[in-house]
């Protein structure tokens, strides 16, 4: 279906690719993976022709089509949104702008080419083209009214669905995507998920979303050391097995039986999760067949995310009663939110509207004042709050070591080689330590976030979308760490493996109050009752 043969990309001395031949084939799904500056989002460019390689080409198979994701969000404003996602379709939109062209300056002479266009566009399916595009649009949260509005007064987050439709619109041959759950609510990544677990085509994915590649990967494409390499599986399977891999290699002195048993087992395990897969049977096929010398330990650098607490916190965490907040443009964000947080609470505090989550987090830290209500910590807590948007804490141009100083308590804590011991947890180790904090990249910054928060040594943690900017690698650690700390934690994430595996309590903030529900996150959003509950303290009075 797809090919890349010799493929070289080389910036300066960097050495980016080096002779990668790969082919992707049909009913696939390959998740591209790699550390951050690994080159995924070039890769994708590169095969989808939007920049050359240095050496070495891609050959798509003749006759088959090519959709990619649109990152520029402003491309198409001046199109309806039923017409961007047809226009997804390129070679359809073509045939029925040229019809639409002939008609207005229709002659006897146009009538017959007409008429051959048509027999085209009905063979590529035309004339249903734009109740498939409403469907579409539809599935994806688009509501009819918005469908012939322009794209350049559609609110960003819509756009991005829009844009979304359009890529998946026509059954292309191969799809490329890059980033695609990005500004989606679960609602709606769940259908994708569901669409691309059940496509029958090419798709290639850039994601930093582990569920969503969990859910819709048969292959994981690692970018490392330069070069592609193919793993049978979704992402978790790679993890766990570059993980073994890992282990056994650093374990010399064991055994060729041992390590076989060890792998064994490991693929059992594994084979009894698949069969809850859409292509459960071609990976139980793969994973017989796997070796311990197919899989190869990653060279990835996991940071060491450990919260300790200073001292351990009360029955009573925190209070709220009858909390409200709207907007500035008045808009309500929350009211009537009543709360009481117990030792041992680990809380996903979501809502449809971030506005509210972001609002929320900054009332019960004292950074806005609500509307409406009171709220009150238990005297034995004390708290670390990681905001969605840190940028007033970098403002200063002082190197990391300095400051992380900031956030110092003692003496003992304020020496170099302590506070050079937080950052190197977070790999920032050497001379990365000693880096000016206004150049830092969003990951890097987040990074540093949490090296503030392990040093203060909370036993309340709250995070507003704490993955964003993050890598992967950065993730799974944050993830594992949050499962095992002891203490209370807050968290708003669009990442669903962090709600699901770190919540065992949903509230959710609507304009009409909240819902509070001892429940993981799964069993929360498929709760019938809780739907209806939802749809209700969301609906806008007519």
């Amino acid at each position: 279906m797809l090919s890349v043969s010799n493929l070289s990309v080389q910036f300066g001395k960097r050495v980016l690719f080096d002779e990668v031949n790969v082919s992707f084939t049909q009913g696939n799904c390959y998740g591209v993976i790699g550390a951050n500056g690994a080159g995924k989002s070039t890769f994708l460019k590169i095969i989808s022709g939007q920049i050359e390689p240095t050496s070495g080409h891609v050959h798509l198979e003749p006759g088959k089509r090519m959709s990619i994701l649109e990152q520029d969000h402003n491309a198409y404003d001046e199109f309806t949104v039923l017409e961007t996602v047809v226009m997804g379709n390129k070679p359809l939109f073509a045939i029925k702008k040229e019809i639409d062209a002939l008609y207005a300056d229709y002659t006897d002479e146009n009538a017959d080419k007409i008429g051959e266009l048509q027999v085209k566009f009905e063979e590529m399916n035309g004339w249903n083209a734009d109740s498939d595009a409403a469907a579409m649009l539809s599935n994806l949260g688009i509501s009819e009214d918005l469908h012939y509005t322009t794209m350049a007064d559609m609110d960003s987050k819509l756009k991005v669905r829009v844009l979304l439709a359009q890529t998946l619109f026509g059954n292309p041959d191969v799809l490329i995507m890059d980033e695609p759950t990005n500004d989606l609510d679960y609602e709606t990544i769940g259908w994708l998920e569901n669409f691309l677990a059940n496509y029958d085509n090419t798709v290639i994915v850039v994601s930093h979303d582990r569920h969503f590649l969990d859910a819709v990967c048969t292959h994981i494409a690692d970018i490392d050391f330069g070069k592609l390499n193919f793993y049978s599986g979704n992402y978790t399977f790679w993890y766990e097995s570059s993980q073994l891999a890992a282990r056994q290699r650093a374990q010399q002195n064991k055994k060729a039986d041992e390590k076989a048993k060890e792998l064994q087992e490991f693929i059992r395990r594994f084979s009894a999760n698949v069969a809850k897969s859409k292509q459960a049977t071609s990976r139980k096929k793969m994973l017989d067949k796997l070796k311990i010398d197919d899989i190869k330990p990653s060279s990835r650098r996991y940071p060491a995310i450990i919260f300790e607490r200073e001292r351990e916190a009360g029955d009573q965490i925190l209070n709220i009663e009858a909390l409200g907040s709207t907007s500035e443009d008045g808009d309500i964000l929350f009211q009537n939110v009543n709360i009481n947080l117990a030792k041992g609470d680990k809380v996903a505090i979501i809502s449809r509207d971030s506005r509210a989550t972001t609002a929320f987090y900054e009332i019960i830290n004292g950074k806005k004042e609500a509307d409406s209500g009171k709220f009150q910590w238990g005297v034995t807590t004390n708290q670390s709050y990681l905001p969605a948007d840190n940028s007033d804490y970098f403002e200063e141009n002082i190197n990391l070591v300095d400051w992380l100083r900031q956030w110092a308590k003692t003496e003992e804590e304020r020496e170099e080689v302590h506070i050079r011991g937080f950052l190197g947890k977070m790999l920032f180790s050497g001379e990365e330590a000693l880096k000016k904090c206004t150049v830092l990249s969003g990951g890097e910054k987040v990074r540093c976030m949490l090296s503030r928060m392990m040093m203060l040594r909370a036993n309340v943690l709250m995070l507003d979308e704490p993955t964003n900017h993050l890598d992967l690698e950065s993730i799974t650690a944050f993830n594992n760490s949050l499962k095992n700390f002891k203490g209370t934690v807050m968290l708003t994430t669009h990442d669903h493996e962090f709600a699901q595996t770190v919540a065992n309590r949903i509230i959710e903030l609507t304009p009409k109050g909240n819902i509070d529900r001892y429940l993981t996150f799964d069993e929360y959003m498929s709760d019938k009752t809780i739907r209806e509950q939802r749809e209700k303290m969301y609906a806008v009075p007519a």
